[in-house]
C-alpha cells in the first residue's frame, strides 16, 4: 500500500533525497512507471532538454541523471515495498534551455517542485498546473509572457512561487492570496499592471513579499499589516498617487525596502521599535517632517538609506556616530554643531543637503572655502584608472565609494554613491568592474572599465566656469551577453539627470546602443550658472537583480566627459553664502544685474519687435538664450516634416506636432506663425522664462529652434493633453475619467507648481494666464503649468505691477482685469477658478445656469449664499468623493477667489491647506467675498467691453482646444493697454 502524500517537502527533502538514494543504489530494483516515463519524456522535449538518457530508468541516477543540483530528477522510490518510484521534484537551473514551460508536469501525481530558474524559456505558465500538488515553482530569469493564471490560487500546498525577472504581465490575480501555506512570493521585475491585491492580507504564513520594478501601482494595500510572518518586505516603483506610509505596525521586519513608492507623510516612530531590522530603505519618496527620537534603537541596522525625500531637522547624533552606514542625501538636513562641516561625518552621508554647508558654487561638501582656480571642463575614466586619448585626458575614479560614501577628487569633481548590493553573499561588495574583452571587440577603452551603484551615484563638478557645456556620457553594458543564453536576460533600467532634470527616464544601455558589449554616448547641452554641474545616475527598482548572478543591476557609467569648446566665460568672482546664510552683497549684486539683463534683453527685443525692419530669423539669432537649439532639420525629421498626421493642435499663433527625436525622446513642437503680430515678444519670454525654471510641476523645456523665419519651441510631450479636454464634457473626443483622487492630486499639483513660481524659484514670476488649458496632464496625470509667453518678473522691492493686461477671460482677478494692478495675488485668483472647475466639472466661461444665466463663478457664490455648496460638486463622479477633501477644495475656491487681493492667501499657504497640515477654516473670514451683485459686475464675460486697442491670441495654448463653442471663442487669450 502506497504511504500518504506529505506536502510539506522543504522539510523532509533532504531525507527523501537520501533514502532515494539509499533506495535506489542499494536495492536496485525500484523503477518509474512507464507512464511517468512517457510524460517525463514530453517535458523534456517541451523543455528542449535533449540530454536526458531514457535507455536507462530516470530514477536510477545513472547515464546523465542527476547529473548536479543544477541538474537533477529527484525521485522517491519507497512506493509498494520500495518497488515503485515517482517523480517528485525537476531542477534544471542555468542551462539556457530554449523551450516553454510544460502543461504535463500535471500528469505527475507527485510532483512537488519544479526549478527552472535561469534558462532561456518562453510561452505562457500553464493553467493545468493549478491542479497539481506543488510546494515549490521557480522560475526566475526566463523570457515567461502573459498573465499568472489564476489557477495557481489553487495549489493549496504551494509554499514556495518565484517567478521573478520575466515578461509577465496583466493585473496579479486575488486568488492568490489563498495560497494559505505561502512562505515566500518573489514577483520582481515583470510588467504586471494594476494594484496589490487585497487579499494578499491573507497570506499569513508569508515570510519573504519582493515586488521590485513589477509595473504595479500603488498604494500598497493598508491590511499588509496582517502579515505576522513577514521578515523580508521589498516593494519598489510603484506608479500612482501620493499615499501614506502603509501600516507596518507589529511586524517585525529583517530587511524593508519601500523605494519610489511615492509614499508622502512622516515617517512613523513603530519603525524604531523593529529590533532586527538589518536593511531600511525608504529612498526616493516624498517623506517630510524630522527623523523621530526613537529611531536612535536602530543604531545596529546595517544599512538606513532615506535618501531623496524631503526630511529635515538636524541629523540625530546617534547618526554622527554610527558605527554601520547611512545615506541621507538629498534631503534639508542641518549637522549638528559638534560636527564640522562634511558630507560623511562617520558614515553618514548627507550629499546634497542644501543647508549643509555656508559654500555657494562649490561642491555642498567642499573641504575648500573658496575656489582658487576655475575650470572650465572635467573628465572622469569612472571606475578605471588615468587615460590619455589622445586629445583629453581623463582623470582616474578608482576609489572603492562603499554603500554611503563620498569622495572629493584633488581637482574639481566629486562623487557621492548610495546603496550595496543586496543578496551579493560575496565578501565584500564591488563598485567598480573591468571588462578585459572590450580591447578584443574594438570598443573604446573607456568602455572597459566602469562605475556601478546599487541605488544612486552623483557625479558632482565644480568651481567651474559659468557658460554652456556639453556633457558626453559613455556607457557600455559589459555584464550580460549578447548570445541565446539566460545570460542575455540581464535588463538593467535606470534614471539619469542632469542639473536635476531628468533627462533619460528608464534608460537601458543595451537597447541603446543596439546589443549588450556595445558602446554608447549619450550627448547633452547644458548651462552652468553657479559654478557646479551635477549629474546623477538613479536605480530606481527597475530590471533585473539576479542574471547572471545576484547583485547585478543599478545604474552604470563608463565616462564622463564634460567640456565647453565654443565658449569664453567671464572671469567674475564666485560669490559665496556668508555663514549666516543669507547672501552675500556679491550674490545680491549678481542676482539684480541678472534681473537687469533678462529685462534689458526683453527691453531689445520688443524694440526690435516694433522695427518690424528685419527678418523674424535675423532678429533672434545669436541671442544666448540659455537653452538647447535645434536644427530646422532636427525638428523636420522629428515630426515627419510636419506631417498633418502629427498635428495634436492648432490655433491663431500656429500649430503643435508630434514628434520622436533621434534618441527616442517625445516631444511637442510648438510652431509660431509668422502671422503671429506679437510672434517674438513671447517666443524670447516664454524661452526666458521656462528655461530659468525647474519644478516636477511646470513642463519642461527641451530647447528651441531658431531659423529663416522659423520659430520653435520643443517641449516634452504630454500624453493626455490639457485639463481642459480631460475635464470638460464638451469634448467628446476625451476618453479619460477623472476620478476624485486624481482630480485632488492635480489640484495639489498645481498649486506646488504655483507656490514655486511664487516663492522658491530665484526669479519670482506672475504667470498671468493660469487656466485648464495651461495645465497640461503626462501620462501618469501629473499636471504642469505651461505657456510662460505672459509671465512677467516681480521684483521684491515693488508691491505690485502696472502693466498690460493680458490674460483671458473668466480666469482673471478684478483687479487685474480692471486696473491692471498685478501681483502674484492675480495668480491665487486664477488658481481659485481652475479648482471650482476641477470641482465642478465645468468650463467657468461655458456653463451658464439655466434659470438666471449667471457664470459659474457666479453660480457658486450664489449656492454659497443658500447653504448648498454641495451642488457643485460633479455628478459624474457619482457620490464617490472624500467629504473632508471636497470640503477643503470648496474652501480654498472661497479664499482664493475674494475681490480684494490682500486677503487671498499665498500659493504657500494653499499647498499647506490642501495637503492637510493646516486648517483652512483658520483663514475664512465673514467677510471676504463681496455681494453677488458686485461681483458679478466686475467680470469681463462680454466680449463687448474689451478696449478697442486690444489684440487677440497673444500668447496661445500649448495644446489648443479646437471647438467650435461660442463660450470657447469668449475665452481668448488678450493683451490690452491701460491707462493709468
Amino acid at each position: 500500500m502506497k504511504p500518504s502524500y506529505s506536502p510539506y517537502f522543504p522539510f523532509a527533502a533532504a531525507f527523501a533525497i537520501a533514502f532515494t538514494c539509499f533506495s535506489t543504489f542499494g536495492h536496485g530494483a525500484a523503477t518509474l512507471p512507464a507512464a511517468e516515463v512517457k510524460t517525463l519524456d514530453r517535458i523534456g522535449d517541451s523543455l528542449g532538454k535533449i540530454d536526458w538518457n531514457f535507455s536507462v530508468d530516470p530514477c536510477s541516477g545513472r547515464s546523465g541523471w542527476n547529473k548536479s543540483t543544477d541538474d537533477q530528477v529527484v525521485c522517491d522510490c519507497t512506493f509498494a515495498n520500495h518497488t515503485v518510484c515517482h517523480v517528485t521534484s525537476i531542477r534544471v537551473r542555468s542551462q539556457s534551455l530554449p523551450g516553454v514551460l510544460p502543461p504535463e508536469l500535471a500528469d505527475l501525481p507527485f510532483i512537488q517542485e519544479i526549478d527552472l530558474c535561469r534558462n532561456y524559456l518562453n510561452g505562457t505558465i500553464p493553467a493545468e498546473w493549478g491542479s497539481t500538488k506543488l510546494v515549490k515553482i521557480a522560475l526566475l530569469g526566463n523570457r515567461l509572457s502573459g498573465s499568472i493564471p489564476k489557477e495557481i490560487g489553487n495549489i493549496s500546498t504551494l509554499t514556495t512561487l518565484v517567478l521573478e525577472f520575466n515578461l509577465l504581465s496583466g493585473s496579479l490575480p486575488p486568488e492568490l492570496g489563498r495560497l494559505s501555506r505561502l512562505q515566500r512570493m518573489l514577483l520582481t521585475s515583470n510588467n504586471f499592471s494594476g494594484e496589490i491585491p487585497a487579499t494578499f492580507a491573507k497570506l499569513m504564513m508569508l515570510e519573504q513579499l519582493f515586488l521590485q520594478g513589477s509595473g504595479l501601482a500603488g498604494p500598497i494595500p493598508s491590511n499588509i499589516s496582517h502579515l505576522s510572518n513577514l521578515t523580508d518586505l521589498r516593494i519598489t516603483d510603484l506608479d500612482g498617487l501620493e499615499g501614506a506610509f502603509p501600516s507596518l505596525k507589529g511586524l517585525n521586519l529583517e530587511i524593508l525596502i519601500l523605494r519610489s513608492c511615492n509614499i508622502g507623510g512622516g515617517l512613523p516612530a513603530y519603525l524604531g521599535r523593529m529590533s532586527n531590522l538589518e536593511v531600511l530603505d525608504l529612498s526616493f519618496n516624498k517623506l517630510t517632517g524630522m527623523i523621530p527620537e526613537n529611531f536612535s534603537s536602530l543604531s545596529s541596522t546595517k544599512y538606513i538609506y532615506l535618501t531623496g525625500n524631503s526630511l529635515s531637522g538636524t541629523v540625530p547624533d546617534w547618526m554622527q556616530n554610527s558605527k554601520n552606514k547611512v545615506d541621507l542625501s538629498y534631503n534639508n538636513f542641518v549637522l549638528g554643531n559638534s560636527t564640522t562641516s562634511t558630507c560623511q561625518p562617520l558614515r553618514v552621508n548627507i550629499f546634497g543637503n542644501p543647508l549643509v554647508s555656508n559654500t555657494f558654487g562649490t561642491t555642498p561638501c567642499s573641504r575648500n572655502a573658496d575656489c582658487p582656480n576655475k575650470f572650465g571642463s572635467f573628465h572622469i575614466n569612472s571606475g578605471g584608472n588615468a587615460y590619455n586619448n589622445g586629445n583629453i585626458t581623463y582623470e582616474g575614479d578608482m576609489e572603492i565609494a562603499g554603500p554611503s560614501s563620498y569622495y572629493l577628487s584633488p581637482t574639481n569633481w566629486a562623487l557621492s554613491n548610495t546603496g550595496h548590493f543586496l543578496d551579493n553573499h560575496s565578501l565584500s561588495n564591488i563598485y567598480t568592474i573591468t571588462d578585459q574583452s572590450a580591447l578584443s571587440r574594438g570598443t573604446s577603452r573607456l568602455d572597459m572599465d566602469a562605475r556601478i551603484s546599487a541605488i544612486s551615484l552623483t557625479y558632482y563638478g565644480f568651481c567651474l566656469e559659468n557658460g554652456n557645456y556639453t556633457i558626453d556620457l559613455y556607457f557600455a553594458e559589459t555584464m550580460f551577453t549578447s548570445d541565446n543564453t539566460y545570460r542575455s536576460l540581464g535588463k538593467r533600467v535606470f534614471d539619469v539627470y542632469i542639473q536635476g532634470k531628468l533627462e533619460l527616464k528608464d534608460f537601458n544601455i543595451a537597447a541603446e546602443a543596439g546589443g549588450n558589449g556595445k558602446g554608447i554616448v549619450k550627448t547633452f547641452a547644458r548651462s552652468v550658472l553657479n559654478g557646479t554641474l551635477e549629474i546623477r545616475f538613479q536605480w530606481a527598482g527597475k530590471g533585473t537583480t539576479a542574471i547572471p548572478s545576484k547583485g547585478v543591476y543599478g545604474p552604470l557609467i563608463s565616462a564622463i566627459s564634460a567640456v565647453n569648446p565654443n565658449y569664453l566665460p567671464p572671469k567674475a568672482t564666485i560669490a559665496y553664502r556668508s555663514s549666516t546664510g543669507r547672501f552675500s552683497t556679491g550674490v545680491i549684486v549678481g542676482i539684480v544685474i541678472a534681473v537687469l539683463a533678462v529685462l534689458l534683453l526683453l527691453a531689445l527685443l520688443w524694440w526690435k519687435f516694433c522695427m518690424q525692419q528685419i527678418r523674424m530669423g535675423d532678429e533672434l539669432k545669436g541671442l544666448d538664450l540659455q537653452t538647447n537649439s535645434f536644427t530646422l532639420r532636427q525638428i523636420k525629421a522629428a515630426t515627419n516634416n510636419f506631417d498633418p498626421a502629427n498635428k495634436i493642435g492648432e490655433g491663431g499663433f500656429g500649430s503643435v506636432f508630434k514628434g520622436h527625436l533621434a534618441d527616442g525622446t517625445i516631444i511637442a513642437v510648438k510652431q509660431l506663425s509668422s502671422k503671429s503680430k506679437q510672434g517674438n515678444r513671447e517666443f524670447v519670454n516664454e524661452i526666458g522664462m521656462i528655461s530659468a525654471l525647474q519644478h516636477p510641476h511646470l513642463v519642461k523645456l527641451h530647447g528651441c529652434c531658431i531659423e529663416g523665419n522659423q520659430l520653435l519651441v520643443i517641449y516634452e510631450y504630454m500624453a493626455n493633453n490639457s485639463l481642459a479636454r480631460a475635464l470638460f464634457a464638451d469634448f467628446e473626443d476625451s476618453k479619460l475619467e477623472l476620478d476624485w483622487p486624481t482630480r485632488y492630486k492635480i489640484c495639489i499639483g498645481i498649486a506646488r507648481g504655483l507656490a514655486y513660481l511664487h516663492e522658491e524659484s530665484v526669479l519670482k514670476i506672475v504667470h498671468r494666464d493660469i487656466k485648464a488649458t495651461n495645465v497640461l496632464l503626462d501620462a501618469d496625470l501629473t499636471p504642469k503649468i505651461s505657456d510662460f509667453g505672459l509671465a512677467r518678473l516681480r521684483e521684491d522691492e515693488n508691491t505690485h505691477i502696472n502693466t498690460r493686461i493680458a490674460g483671458t477671460f473668466g480666469y482673471m482677478a478684478p483687479e487685474y482685469a480692471m486696473r491692471g494692478y498685478l501681483t502674484e495675488k492675480a495668480d491665487v485668483y486664477s488658481f481659485g477658478i481652475v479648482a471650482l472647475e476641477i470641482l465642478s466639472g465645468k468650463s467657468n466661461t461655458c456653463h451658464k445656469a439655466k434659470d438666471d444665466g449667471t457664470y459659474l463663478h457666479d453660480w457658486a457664490l450664489i449656492l454659497k449664499e443658500k447653504g448648498q455648496l454641495m451642488d457643485l460638486i460633479d455628478p459624474r463622479l457619482g457620490g464617490d468623493f472624500n467629504k473632508d477633501e471636497v470640503m477643503t477644495m470648496i474652501e480654498i475656491i472661497l479664499l482664493c477667489t475674494v475681490a480684494s487681493p490682500a486677503e487671498r492667501p499665498a500659493m504657500s499657504s494653499v499647498v499647506t491647506i490642501l495637503e492637510g497640515k493646516s486648517n483652512a477654516v483658520d483663514l475664512v473670514k465673514s467677510d471676504t467675498s463681496l455681494p453677488t451683485s458686485e461681483l458679478r459686475s466686475v467680470n469681463l464675460y462680454p466680449v463687448s467691453h474689451q478696449d478697442e486697442s486690444s489684440t487677440s491670441a497673444s500668447m496661445p495654448d500649448l495644446y489648443p482646444v479646437n471647438t467650435d463653442s461660442d463660450c470657447w471663442q469668449i475665452e481668448s487669450t488678450f493683451e490690452s493697454e491701460v491707462s493709468h
